[in-house]
């Protein structure tokens, strides 16, 4: 008997010993890393990488599966040894080591080439190294990782030529090789050597912003392909356009723009049904235009700046019914544009720039109610008379017969259009910023723009730089000489300061520095504008992030990071600015995300100074948003900084409920009192909390409800102070099991693009749209 007792306590202990032994192959692994890179995840501590959850380290069974090292400010280099100790981890599947942004701000502290010995990682399925310093040839080893189904090298200083290896990938999905320093031809197949044409299970090919040479193989395409997207735009590609691209007919996207293809667009595009995307810019392309009646569901087609034939506008953009932006700049379009195309009921965008363009300009009077621009600069156009409600945004008519007969004194004739928000007022206010004097506003750390500068930088205020519009005017995009993207805020006429009122507002934010507070780059006073020039956050706003719209996934856990970021940038306003702030509008539309989603609090329109703070308020006119404002300072007209900490409190229960604070009649404050119940478990509330976040656990979520509450209490002195809350939700961060400390990090699973059957690794809307190269205003050709 108990010979048998021990034949089973030894059958018992193998396994056991060797799960051990694999789980410490893999911490030798993981801690082989952690002393060879730098900034490695701080709650990389202990001996067991999945029972202390590790950040960025996913397991099974207790095995590594995952590795995602995403934004975390890595450096170092990825060295073949490092490769042998991924290779220790015999059921990694998943190394997304990447810096994805959405803008053109890269994390280069990982350098260096990729070692060959990549290829040992066989169970790999998805390989991602974004927007990093990774430099060299791309190893051909990678075409042996047979499983491999996402595989994202791009926004890097890979160079050399595209391995023909990868080629042997049967089951790869996505292939982005974007914004690299790639040269060569495009490999496809022979006898011998395997190439990309091997890849027809593939849905994206992206290859823009490299230096790919020689012409597109024609072999590269063919009717066994299910490619969605095609990019190879911003390359030095030649020859024709292959007519065998016209088999591949689930292409969605089409990008062949800025490189130096020549001869005909191949008439079987044509087929291509499912195409919505069409760009054939800036190439040396002839022949006539092609007839591309057949991509009903198209909506933005640029062929600007080739060598078309002349010829009249044509009929078949009439049938467009999907389309919205038509830019066909200097493509030798002649005649008049027929009133119908202006009914296409999508259209937004039209820029037919430096054409031959002739006659009467004609829009109908049941043109697009979306409609915002025609850009017809630069063509014979000799008349045109608005009807009456005319009321398209923008028309530009500059250098037409019509400006020249009427001595550029029609609206349309400039820039600007009378019925534009932005037209010019007269300068009255006493403010010269030109002056050398006292007046002058005393900045620290911001600069003075001309008007022609920032109007240079945004593309003319151009529609596609349009990113935001609130009750101060509009938010443009733009980029500085350095490269450095920034956010154009512009008054609209109505809502203008006088000079000293503007002077003080700058003033006060130039000297606002904080990691959670948006920055103030400089301003404009000149020509009767008012601007304000912030730096550029490019993953928008807290409520497109909780609403679905940006596609961004905001677990649990960055909710709380976000929530933090929020409580430590009003506390800096509240305690640490001098004078103190109070922001007036905390909202979910006010909270910006930067590229870490890391929270910045912004627009301070309705901002003020508390002069005296022995007095604890200021006396004011009521103004903020309903469902964020403070019922005590909407009653009493005494705004304090309780007044920020109750709009705070709306916020935080935002982002358990991912609903509006008013919704239906119904407010968020009172919903989650009725309805909660504190003898349950997470006080009963799943039937209000966001599904997104249901169904996994939620650390410290009690603590955060009550928390919300007490900061939307009626009475400001039973709020707690923003100093309070965040020592608070610094406490609810460590039950979670978080760092708070650590800053937060933009992963490719923070996207809903990763849950959806490889749909896009990173995100479905973003100014990545298609790939890590950035996506140029598409209006202007590059």
């Amino acid at each position: 008997m108990a010979s048998r007792f021990h034949v089973s306590l030894l059958v018992i202990s193998i396994p056991i010993l060797l799960v051990a032994a694999q789980k410490n192959h893999d911490f030798a692994a993981l801690n082989s890393l952690k002393d060879a890179w730098d900034n490695t995840p701080p709650n990389w501590i202990g001996s067991d990488p999945c029972g202390s959850s590790w950040e960025g380290v996913r397991c099974t069974n207790f095995r590594v599966t995952a590795i995602t090292l995403a934004s975390m400010g890595l450096t170092g280099m990825l060295s073949a040894g490092d490769i042998e100790s991924f290779s220790e981890l015999q059921t990694l599947k998943n190394l997304t080591i990447s810096f994805y942004l959405r803008d053109l701000s890269y994390n280069k502290g990982l350098t260096g080439p990729i070692p060959a010995s990549i290829g040992n990682l066989k169970k790999l399925t998805n390989l991602i190294l974004v927007g990093s310093g990774f430099s060299g040839p791309i190893p051909g080893t990678i075409g042996s990782l047979q499983q491999l189904v996402i595989l994202s090298l791009n926004s890097n200083s890979f160079s050399g030529p595209i391995p023909p290896q990868l080629g042997n990938l049967s089951n790869l999905y996505w292939l982005d090789l974007a914004d690299n320093k790639l040269s060569g031809a495009i490999p496809v197949s022979d006898a011998t050597t395997p190439g990309l044409d091997m890849l027809t299970n593939a849905k994206h090919f992206h290859f823009g912003k490299n230096q790919l040479s020689g012409e597109i193989p024609s072999q590269l395409f063919s009717s066994k392909m299910t490619l969605k997207h095609v990019l190879f735009e911003n390359n030095s590609l030649s020859g024709n356009i292959p007519s065998t691209l016209g088999h591949v007919k689930t292409l969605e996207v089409l990008r062949l723009d800025r490189n130096s293809l020549i001869g005909p667009v191949p008439s079987n595009l044509n087929n291509l049904v499912n195409v919505n995307e069409l760009f054939l810019s800036n190439n040396q392309l002839t022949g006539p235009l092609p007839n591309l009646t057949g991509m009903s569901v198209l909506n933005y087609m640029d062929m600007s700046n080739n060598m078309f034939d002349e010829s009249d506008f044509p009929p078949w953009f009439s049938v467009l019914q999907s389309l919205t932006t038509l830019v066909m700049e200097n493509t030798g379009l002649q005649g008049q544009i027929p009133v119908s195309f202006f009914t296409l009921p999508q259209l937004q965008t039209l820029v037919l720039r430096n054409n031959q363009l002739n006659g009467t300009l004609d829009v109908g009077s049941s043109y697009s109610d979306q409609l915002k621009l025609i850009d017809l600069q630069n063509n014979f156009i000799v008349d045109f008379t608005p009807r009456p409600g005319f009321k398209i945004k923008q028309l530009i008519l500059a250098g037409n017969p019509f400006c020249q007969e009427t001595g550029g004194t029609s609206p349309y004739c400039g820039l600007q259009e009378t019925n534009s928000t932005y037209s010019i007022p007269e300068n009255k206010s006493s403010w010269d910023p030109n002056k050398n004097s006292g007046d002058v506003p005393q900045l620290r750390g911001a600069r003075s723009f001309s008007f022609e500068e920032l109007k240079k930088y945004t593309n003319n205020f151009s529609e596609t730089n349009d990113i935001g519009t609130g009750g101060y005017g509009k938010v443009y995009r733009g980029i500085l000489p350095n490269g450095q993207l920034v956010a154009v805020k512009r008054a609209q006429t109505g809502s203008m300061q006088g000079g000293h009122e503007f002077k003080t507002e700058i003033e006060l934010l130039s000297r606002v520095h904080h990691k959670n507070v948006v920055s103030l780059v400089g301003f404009c006073f000149e020509q009767g504008e008012q601007m304000l020039v912030y730096e550029y956050i490019p993953n928008g706003t807290l409520k497109e992030s909780l609403s679905g719209k940006s596609g961004i996934k905001l677990d649990w856990m960055r909710r709380l990071r976000i929530a933090l970021g929020m409580a430590r940038g009003l506390q800096y306003l509240h305690e640490l600015a001098n004078p103190p702030i109070i922001h007036r509008d905390i909202k979910s539309t006010n909270i910006l995300l930067d590229d870490h989603l890391n929270a910045k609090v912004a627009d301070f329109g309705l901002s003020k100074l508390l002069g005296d703070p022995g007095k604890g308020h200021v006396s004011t006119q009521v103004k903020g948003t309903m469902g964020y404002m403070d019922p005590e300072y909407y009653m009493t007209q005494q705004l304090t900084e309780k007044s920020d900490v109750y709009s705070y409190g709306v916020v935080m229960l935002e982002l358990v409920t991912a609903r509006q604070p008013i919704d239906k009649g119904k407010y968020i404050v009172r919903e989650v009192r009725q309805k909660m119940d504190r003898t349950k478990v997470g006080y009963n509330l799943q039937e209000i909390i966001d599904p997104a976040i249901l169904g996994i656990t939620l650390g410290g979520l009690e603590k955060f409800v009550d928390l919300a509450l007490r900061c939307v209490e009626e009475a400001g002195v039973e709020r707690p102070t923003m100093g309070e809350v965040v020592k608070e939700i610094e406490s609810i961060m460590q039950i979670a099991g978080l760092n708070p400390n650590a800053d937060s990090a933009s992963t490719s699973a923070s996207y809903e693009g990763a849950n959806k059957g490889y749909d896009h690794p990173y995100t479905d809307e973003s100014l990545f749209v298609y790939s890590g190269a950035f996506l140029p205003a598409k209006v202007e050709p590059q």
